[in-house]
């Protein structure tokens, strides 16, 4: 089995480091703290310590003949992914065997609901999305470039134990009108890292799958359903044009967007079976702390 390399080896990074290994892979894993290295050794995994922000402290990687794995965020301002651009030429001199890169759903245009393939246009509104789009421009010119097989998932929200919006429900802070709020797609954790696997094994040079359960509802419905099942009050409701007053500018562009994410070609390119393919069976599961 092929090695695998992850880079930002956190909430998902983790779980598919150690579904990797589970599956008989040599896992080395890529964090930005010795603490956090630490601990991964513990765990018998090897590990690199690096920081993708300068450019000048970050030395050739060897990946050479590993599947790599991207988790690693876009830093914040800016239209541009950095930290991609960064690793990629960190990676010039021993080329891995293939890219995974775990984009989001941000890249695609605001549609007001409607669907999304794999083949809608990616005219991001948000400065995040626009980051994740450069990032993914990024991992294809380095693939070009070097001849590796770039596999791109376009990833909804995700959600699973520890990843609930507990802070925002606690703190009551308001959501949309739900007759105002459009439709928003996530993803359980785990269901994440089984099609970030199944991606590595089955996707092919230039292939883009979107992840999401395939059972939309608002952001709304969302964090009411977490407030219950949290047995705690749900949140007050604002109108569009207050919502646009009291949220921050990030939340805003959360509730604002609204599109129904297709993932008939994950399910049937990739041939995943998920587990959690609706937010009540996520939150039955036992999902929380």
């Amino acid at each position: 089995m092929q090695p695998v390399f992850i880079a930002g080896c956190g909430y998902i990074g983790g779980r598919v480091a150690r579904a990797a290994r589970e599956a008989g892979a040599e896992v080395t894993c890529m964090v930005r703290s010795a603490e956090h290295g630490a601990q991964l050794e513990a765990e018998g995994f090897g590990t690199v310590v690096r920081a993708l922000d300068d450019p000048k402290a970050l030395p050739e990687l060897d990946v050479a003949g590993a599947v790599v794995y991207y988790f690693v965020p876009p830093p914040g301002g800016g239209i541009h992914d950095t930290r991609a651009r960064n690793f990629c030429a960190a990676l010039a001199a021993a080329p891995p065997a293939k890219i995974v890169y775990i984009s989001a759903t941000s890249v695609y245009c605001e549609t007001g609901g409607g669907v999304v393939t794999e083949a809608s246009p990616t005219e991001p509104t948000s400065a995040m999305g626009k980051r994740r789009l450069d990032a993914e421009t990024a991992f294809r010119e380095y693939g070009h470039a070097h001849g590796v097989p770039v596999v791109i998932l376009r990833v909804s929200g995700i959600y699973g134990p520890g990843r609930l919006p507990l802070m925002q429900i606690s703190r009551g802070e308001p959501l949309l009108l739900e007759e105002e709020a459009g439709p928003g797609n996530r993803i359980h954790a785990d269901d994440l890292a089984q099609v970030c696997l199944a991606a590595a094994e089955k996707g092919v040079d230039g292939d883009i799958f979107n992840v999401s359960d395939g059972h939309p509802c608002s952001m709304t419905a969302y964090f009411n359903a977490c407030a219950d099942a949290l047995g705690l009050p749900r949140q007050p409701q604002v109108t569009m044009e207050e919502a646009r007053r009291v949220m921050s500018p990030l939340m805003f562009s959360y509730v604002s967007e609204s599109r129904v994410v297709d993932n008939s070609r994950m399910l049937g390119r990739l041939g995943v079976t998920l587990r959690y393919p609706t937010l009540a069976q996520g939150l039955r599961a036992g999902l929380l702390p």
